[in-house]
């Protein structure tokens, strides 16, 4: 098994390769230095929805001064929320990049939360999990605020994010902490999440100073291990041309979900990248691929958590 490479998104010196005119994608070129900040410009620069009220910096956790982002649908009543999760190793990435997410998914019905979490080394994993429960818990509490309901509160990640948000739904005690339960998660959206790693190789380093150089450690850290018939449902999501996260941690979430009779759907794309698989929500490539649609339509066809209270 290939463990687990850096999170790759397409580097780029100039962001002058995304283009769109007359409604149509001309060119999508990811240059070969490494600048994402440039590229999440660009793909934000082509963001012209109409009709989403966004409120940004909102400090979710005063403790550790982390803010999230909230993108809402302006008509939205008692709308699905999503929390989302972006990834970067577990050691870069900012919330403000995925601005074409929460757009993506507000210009659908869903309010959409994009939080900041500390990453390696400031903190390994307890920290950043920590910070997840709280932006989840901070979301479950204010939902209804944005015109969102609680009852249908999402997580959602990509890759190290992917494996973060994964870890919330499998693993229930870092939402315990926060006094909640997986049984009050909706549903559980992977994009190419890393659940199924180890032992961790020796080269990977970073991996090793936050999960830990035991098996014993770093079986804290895995999703698949925790899966146990309470999990909420899953949507999981693989590009089939990833070179970064093997396919198999989605198989094998999916196969484990199975044999504990819980739902879960997979979706394995051909010819999508592991970057490629979160660039397709953004408006130049959404109409191309079907990743947008399969995410809204899990999201507005699941029925309410299980366990859902009002907060």
């Amino acid at each position: 098994m290939k463990p687990i490479a850096r999170d790759a998104m397409p580097t780029c010196h100039r962001a002058s390769g995304i283009f769109l005119r007359a409604g149509m994608l001309l060119v999508f070129l990811a240059c070969l230095t490494g600048c994402e900040a440039t590229l999440f410009a660009g793909l934000n620069a082509t963001d012209h929805r109409h009709g989403i009220e966004p409120t940004r910096d909102i400090t979710f956790d005063p403790s550790t001064g982390l803010k999230l982002d909230v993108y809402r649908p302006a008509d939205a009543v008692n709308a699905p929320v999503v929390v989302f999760f972006y990834g970067g190793s577990w050691t870069g990435g900012k919330r403000q990049w995925y601005r074409f997410v929460g757009t993506a998914l507000a210009s659908r019905g869903i309010v959409a939360v994009i939080p900041d979490y500390r990453k390696y080394p400031r903190v390994k994993m307890d920290g950043f999990m920590a910070d997840a429960a709280r932006a989840v818990a901070w979301t479950h509490a204010h939902a209804g605020e944005f015109g969102g309901d609680a009852s249908r509160l999402f997580i959602m990640g990509h890759s190290a994010g992917g494996h973060i948000a994964g870890l919330l739904a499998t693993d229930g005690h870092w939402l315990q902490a926060q006094g909640m339960t997986t049984r009050e998660l909706a549903g559980f959206i992977g994009l190419a999440g890393v659940y199924d790693f180890v032992p961790i190789a020796s080269n990977e380093k970073d991996m090793l100073g936050m999960f830990g150089h035991l098996p014993s450690e770093q079986h804290r850290a895995q999703p698949i291990d925790f899966v146990d018939g309470d999990e909420p449902p899953m949507l999981l999501l693989h590009g089939l041309a990833d070179k970064e996260v093997d396919v198999h941690n989605s198989n094998s979430l999916a196969d484990v979900m199975k044999a504990h009779g819980e739902p879960v759907l997979l979706k394995l794309y051909p010819g999508i990248s592991h970057s490629g698989l979160v660039l397709a929500l953004s408006t130049p490539l959404q109409a191309k691929k079907p990743v947008l649609g399969d995410v809204v339509s899990f999201i507005h066809q699941a029925p309410p958590a299980r366990g859902a209270k009002t907060p």
